[in-house]
């Protein structure tokens, strides 16, 4: 999934709360710049605002929500790490959400975590959420803070249950009952046939 998001980046914002690096290497391996931008979880420091590495850069800028402009996510790919992340080369930027204090640490200062100029930007795109259930009260609370867009969505998840089912519709999201692996391996197929 990682390496296909990859593929077919072209200016876009991936929003995810993996706190790994998986997606940094697929965007590496495909030979595709982004910014990465991190939410610093477990770090009161820097609490109302993001850590913002431009490509290719060792070291982050120091955001303030209110010092990040919306005409820079359209500008390259970003990958916005919700719920912090592990970093590879410097432990000092390592920060992320993983206990269940840390969740609820987290969603007490949740407008933080989405800056105002994100949230301008989501309102106005599509959204594909993958492997996200609405089970997660955590993912729930995200949506009520971000408003998914006039534009049609989409989610992509194995056996939603009834309430994951009406919960997407209430969102107007359309959800497809489709194994991740199977997904993927159907969006390489379309993508190839495209390219011929």
């Amino acid at each position: 999934m990682h390496l296909l998001l990859a593929k077919v980046a072209d200016k876009i914002t991936i929003v995810t709360t993996n706190y790994d690096n998986l997606l940094e290497q697929a965007f590496a391996e495909a030979g595709k710049p982004y910014d990465l931008v991190v939410y610093p979880a477990d770090n009161a420091e820097y609490a109302n605002g993001v850590l913002w590495w431009p490509h290719g850069q060792p070291e982050p800028r120091k955001m303030k929500s209110s010092d990040i402009d919306v005409e820079d996510l359209r500008q390259t790919n970003v990958i916005y790490k919700m719920h912090g992340t592990v970093w590879k080369d410097s432990p000092v930027w390592d920060s992320f959400v993983i206990t269940e204090e840390d969740y609820v640490r987290f969603l007490s200062r949740i407008k933080n975590a989405v800056p105002a100029a994100f949230r301008r930007h989501f309102s106005a795109r599509s959204f594909l959420f993958l492997g996200y259930g609405l089970r997660d009260w955590n993912l729930r609370v995200l949506l009520k803070e971000v408003s998914v867009s006039e534009r049609k969505s989409w989610a992509i998840m194995k056996a939603p249950t009834s309430l994951e089912k009406r919960l997407w519709a209430q969102r107007k999201v359309d959800l497809y009952d489709v194994d991740l692996v199977n997904f993927v391996d159907e969006m390489e197929k379309e993508i190839e046939r495209n390219a011929r």
